[in-house]
């Protein structure tokens, strides 16, 4: 620590302190150095007597190591008064691990540095009084003190910053076990088993009764975590980041996500008891796979449970497929496009169970043009069409073609039969 440098135009006082005087006043500080950091130490034990106290390896309180080391190091560069002191590495870097571990602010331990300046300076001013050093000089040496006390809070600074960063990196390591644990489809019953519970309980997660998970997709690949709030688990390691939403339906939630995940698209599967998780992170992933392939709005978090119709009859492809090839084999000797109408029209019929008039109306063609087409319809499928099952499966594959963009809602009044 060294006086602050003087301006271009004028000389520092300290330097002008005859050099005799200066190793005088290094030595008597020196060697009060050890009383002098003791007194600091206690005063500080009587303003703060709740902050712990940390022993070193020889058992001598690390304060106190610190406290001296820092008086000696400003002491020892009084003599040189050549550029900077070097701030004692280490201890005062584990002040500030310890506030961060501890889950205190440095505001604290900055108070607790400006008490050990001000003491510090009363006992310098005491020397300095002794062996004469000019008040200019002084008033120098009180700049330099809080100079000096800006290095030490940097030290901290950074070894709190070192113990925040580590913390958080702990924290999302338990939290990405948690919710490996959650979705493994391991939990059977109502209740959650004990490794769940006991890895909740590291990271202060209240387990809820329900759970809804979800799957985004990134708007760009270094994407800032969407600051989705409190109690929520949120995993990016993913290359589609995955969330756990507890108790998914309670007042202000949906609310919070839904300005949370602005910018985002993604799905939210439907809420579950928490022993299926799992259950949900599938829904959500099967609506994800949609959208990819255009078949589910894309550029927005969407909730399973708005588009269960498209969930249930897109996602067993294979099932489907092979269903309307069996159920539309009559249209397969139909043209492309008059086989789609003919197709419509039977799906706009089994949905309205109505006659020609509500199906033309449905569809926005004439009802004559309907009636042709009934008539086409039930020499295709002859009795056939009259059977509930065969009805329901019709609708059924129908409607999966109609969310697939194979059919359209309307048609147009100038279609020709």
């Amino acid at each position: 620590m060294t006086a602050r440098p003087a301006t271009v135009n004028s000389r520092s006082a300290w330097l002008d302190v005859p050099r005799l005087q200066v190793r005088r006043f290094a030595a008597i500080a020196m060697a009060e150095a050890p009383e002098l950091a003791d007194e600091i130490l206690r005063e500080i034990r009587r303003e703060y007597p709740h902050l712990p106290v940390v022993l070193d390896e020889s058992g001598e309180p690390m304060a106190l190591v610190g406290i001296r080391r820092a008086i000696e190091v400003f002491v020892q560069h009084l003599e040189t008064a050549e550029g900077r002191p070097t701030v004692p590495p280490g201890v005062f870097q584990e002040f500030g691990r310890g506030e961060g571990l501890g889950g205190r602010s440095l505001d604290s331990l900055q108070a607790i540095y400006r008490m050990g300046v001000r003491l510090a300076w009363r006992r310098f001013a005491e020397i300095g009084q002794r062996v004469e050093i000019p008040p200019p000089a002084m008033y120098e040496l009180v700049d330099a003190g809080y100079e000096y006390l800006d290095g030490l809070v940097d030290q901290s600074v950074r070894g709190y910053a070192e113990a925040a960063a580590r913390q958080a990196g702990e924290r999302l390591r338990l939290q990405r076990g948690l919710m490996e644990l959650l979705l493994a489809e391991r939990h059977r019953g109502g209740n959650p088993d004990d490794l769940l519970t006991e890895r909740a309980a590291r990271i202060g997660w209240a387990l809820p009764e329900k759970v809804a998970v979800g799957v985004l997709l990134r708007p760009a690949r270094e994407a800032m975590a969407p600051a989705v709030g409190q109690g929520v688990l949120l995993d990016m390691e993913y290359e589609q980041p995955r969330m756990v939403v507890p108790e998914p339906d309670c007042a202000g939630r949906p609310e919070l996500l839904h300005r949370a995940l602005t910018g985002w698209a993604g799905a939210i599967g439907p809420p579950v008891p928490l022993a299926d998780a799992a259950k949900s992170l599938r829904w959500a992933e099967a609506a994800v796979s949609l959208m990819e392939r255009g078949l589910l709005p894309a550029g927005e978090v969407l909730y399973c449970t708005e588009h269960t119709e498209a969930l249930v009859l897109l996602q067993p492809e294979e099932l489907i497929d092979d269903l309307a090839l069996r159920c539309l084999a009559p249209l397969a000797h139909c043209g492309p496009t008059h086989g789609r109408r003919l197709a419509e029209t039977l799906l706009a019929w089994l949905e309205t169970r109505g006659g020609a008039p509500e199906v033309a109306a449905r569809l926005g063609v004439h009802p004559q043009t309907v009636r042709y087409r009934l008539r086409q319809i039930r020499e295709l499928w002859g009795a056939e069409i009259d059977d509930p099952d065969r009805r329901f499966e019709l609708e059924l594959v129908l409607r999966a073609q109609r969310l697939r963009g194979a059919l359209g809602m309307t048609g147009r009044a100038q279609d020709r039969p």
